[in-house]
Parts: structure tokens; C-alpha cells; sequence
């Protein structure tokens, strides 16, 4: 099919790339032209594992392109995809500004019949609202039909996500769209749910919120059992087991950050406020999630409240492994916190430094995880990185004033730091305290 992908953002890229590569025609638009001569050179604007590779791959076969021009991307293509940002607003609503600006342009380049796919994240009648825009503004009376098809990518396995998603979500009361959509989707062999708009729309947001749940359900009970002497790795292990459970999103830690799980959890929030109805599950989840953030600073002050002038080393910065992106990443909160206490900060991440340096440049950024610890009285794991679980722990030791870990992220068992000599304090599990 030729397809036409509006916004070259996280989502529009990937998700470009792999219609591409699974045989399809796709224009990916974007009004940015930096963005787009970056990405006709085949420079990608932001990390994703196989994302570069994906793109040149299909570039070379001539199965996707990058044009600044909207209107003729929509008009030389029958399946155009919205895939630009919808970002909170100041109210917690999601500014949904770019989606209604594509709606415009789709329908003053409407020449033949389309079908509209709102990929973007967005809130139950938005689909109504694209579909209104666009009666309003065509120029004659050519037939298109509105499918919402929302987006379920995990950024550092987008990729896969998209070839071995577990479902394919596609709402739409109108069966030709229908069918379209699921010959588009046909080559990945992935389970497709055909549903009503309003329900696709809201599917989204369910799903990321109740992950959410869990993670702040997780790192409660992680708070209980530091107070009772329980291991919350034990529990959790114990509770994953449970089918009905599983071991998933059961890690303690910092906490979520990132641009979706933020942003999803307060717009499902907000809208269940405009239809008069509190959702305090939510709004507890939300509450828990800060609170961990700051639990994890005011431990790190604690710890050397008592040395003159500290220095701690920050190993990861982005939100979650195998990303760039630092969007509500914990690293940040914890970085002001350590700043506002007049603590000096050497931080390392393995490709976020540069844009964690637009945020903080009075701090220090290191090449690698030891430098960062040199001459350190604590160091902090904030970020999960696979590189961090090879640390060597008596190379760290040697480089460290102190030989003090405030694991955020329970990389280490208790046992190895134990044998590495090292005051350890993890989340939910006992307080290694060397003698």
C-alpha cells in the first residue's frame, strides 16, 4: 500500500520504518526541515536499537522516503497516519494542536478516498474530532473514513514491538476502513482487535495506566518490607509466580518516568474528571510515584549529610535503558535535589549525557562508569543500563572516597556488594552495612 506517516517523532519514524520494511510504500512528512535533510542523509534524530539500520535498509530499496511537503504526502498516499506529539498542556489535558493542524491539512488535500489512522496517543473523542475537522474543511464531498489505531511502543525494543506486538488495536464502525487496515497489518501475523473508536482510544491509556499500578503498587509494598525486614525481590518473585499476576513491571525501584507512562496516567486521570468521576486509584499511583523519587534523594542526602563537601556519582540519566530519552526521568529530580543541597555531581550515561547537559551544564559528565565514581563519597544507580550489572565492584571500590551504594534500581544481590566490601542501600531490601 502507499502510506504517507505525519510526524517523524519516535512513533511516526519506527513505525514508518517497519511498514516499510514489510514490503509497503511510506512518505514520512514532517514540518521540521532540519529533521527531514537529517533524515534524507540518513541521520536518525533519536536512539532506538536497529533504528538506523532499518531506515538505510529501506531508503536503499526505495521503500521510504522523507519530504517536507504534508500535502503531497497526503495526496500520493491512501493510508495517511497521524503520528505527531500531544504533550500535556498546563491543565493535564493533552494538547492535541499538531493532530487537529494534520486533520486541516489532510482535509484541504483530500483528492481520493483515505483512510485517517490517529496513531498519536490520544483521548477518547479525538477520532469525532478529526473527522469533524475535516467535513469542515475539505473542499468537496471525496468519501475518507477515521480509524483510531493507537500505538503500544516500548522505547529500546520499539522495533519488536511493532513485528511482535501482542495485539493490533483498530477502531472503526466502518467496515471498508476495517478491512483496509487489516491488509495493511496482515504480513506481521499479530493478533488484531476491531473494536468501536471510543474503546481503541481508550485502550491506550488503560493499558499504560495499570502498568503503572504496578510499579507504584511494587514500590509501596517495597517500602513496607524495608520496615518490617522482608526483601521486596523475595516478595515480588513470590507474587510473579501467580499467573494471574505475573512477573512483569514487579521491579522496585525509582519509579516511572518518560513520555508516555507520565503523560498517560494524568490524561486518563483528567479525563475522568471532565466526565465527573474521581479515579483515585490513579491518582494514588501518581502521588506514590513522585513520592518515590524523592524517598531515593533524600536518601542520597542523608548519606552524606555528614562530609564537608560530598561528591556523588550518577550512573544512568534517561528514563530507562536502551534510550536517549529523558523526558520526566528520574535523574533529573535527583540532580536538582543533590544541586539545591550544594552537592557535587559527576554523572555518566552511556549516550545521555549531551542531553541532560542542554538541562544541567554546571555539573560534570564522564566517559564511563569509573570516572564518574572517582573520588566519590556515594555513587547512585539511577538507570538499569546492561553495562552497569559488569561492573567490576572492586575497581569501583578503589576509585570511591567511601565505598557507598545507593542502588535506585536493585542491580546488585546482596551478597556481591557484601563481598565487595560495600555500604549498600537498595530499595525494599536490608541495608548492607560493612564493618
Amino acid at each position: 500500500m502507499d502510506i504517507s506517516m505525519i510526524g517523524t517523532g519516535y512513533v511516526g519514524l519506527v513505525t514508518g520504518a517497519c511498514l516499510a520494511d514489510i514490503g509497503h510504500q511510506v512518505i514520512c512528512a514532517d514540518i521540521d526541515k532540519n529533521k527531514i535533510m537529517q533524515l534524507k542523509r540518513g541521520q536518525i534524530p533519536i536512539y532506538e536499537p536497529g533504528l538506523e539500520e532499518l531506515v538505510s535498509k529501506n531508503q536503499k530499496n526505495k521503500r521510504l522516503r522523507f519530504t517536507e511537503n504534508i500535502k503531497e504526502a497526503i495526496m500520493n498516499t491512501q493510508v495517511v497516519f497521524i503520528a505527531v506529539g500531544t504533550p500535556l498542556d498546563t491543565n493535564g489535558n493533552a494538547d492535541l494542536s499538531y493532530v487537529f493542524q494534520v486533520a486541516k491539512d489532510i482535509a484541504e488535500s483530500l483528492n481520493d478516498y483515505k483512510v485517517i489512522v490517529n496513531k498519536s496517543t490520544v483521548p477518547v473523542g479525538t477520532a469525532l474530532k478529526v473527522k469533524e475537522i475535516i467535513l469542515k474543511n475539505r473542499k468537496t464531498d471525496i468519501p475518507f473514513s477515521v480509524v483510531s489505531n493507537p500505538e503500544f511502543l516500548r522505547e529500546g525494543s520499539a522495533i519488536e514491538d511493532v513485528f511482535q506486538g501482542d495485539r493490533i488495536v483498530i477502531g472503526s464502525e466502518d467496515r471498508k476502513a476495517i478491512d483496509i487496515m487489516i491488509q495493511l497489518y496482515e504480513p506481521l501475523d499479530i493478533p488484531i482487535q476491531v473494536t468501536d473508536t471510543a474503546s481503541a482510544e481508550l485502550i491506550k491509556y488503560a493499558s499504560n495506566s495499570f502498568l503503572a499500578t504496578k510499579i507504584s503498587f511494587i514500590n509501596e509494598l517495597a517500602n513496607i518490607c524495608e520496615k518490617v525486614g522482608a526483601d521486596i525481590a523475595e516478595v515480588a518473585k513470590g507474587m510473579g509466580a501467580d499467573r494471574r499476576i505475573g512477573d512483569s513491571f514487579l521491579k522496585a525501584g525509582i519509579g516511572y518516568g518518560g513520555s508516555c507512562f507520565p503523560k498517560d496516567v494524568q490524561t486518563i486521570a483528567t479525563t475522568a474528571e471532565q466526565v465527573g468521576y474521581q479515579f483515585k486509584i490513579i491518582d494514588a499511583v501518581m502521588k506514590v510515584n513522585q513520592q518515590q523519587r524523592e524517598l531515593v534523594a533524600e536518601r542520597i542526602v542523608r548519606s552524606v549529610a555528614d562530609v564537608e563537601t560530598p561528591t556523588v556519582g550518577l550512573l544512568g540519566l534517561s528514563f530507562k535503558p536502551n534510550t536517549d530519552d529523558i523526558r520526566e526521568a528520574p535523574s533529573l529530580y535527583i540532580i536538582q535535589r543533590l544541586m539545591d543541597e550544594g552537592i557535587k555531581i559527576k554523572a555518566y550515561d552511556p549516550i545521555a549525557n549531551e542531553k541532560v547537559r542542554e538541562i544541567f551544564p554546571q555539573i560534570e559528565y564522564c566517559e564511563n562508569a569509573y570516572d564518574a565514581c572517582e573520588n566519590a563519597d556515594a555513587i547512585v544507580f539511577v538507570t538499569e543500563w546492561d553495562e552497569f550489572y559488569k561492573l567490576d565492584l572492586k575497581k569501583l571500590k578503589q576509585c570511591m572516597k567511601a565505598p557507598l551504594i545507593i542502588d535506585g534500581r536493585n542491580i546488585f544481590s546482596l551478597q556481591t556488594v557484601r563481598e565487595a566490601g560495600f555500604h549498600y542501600i537498595s530499595v525494599g531490601r536490608p541495608e548492607v552495612v560493612t564493618r
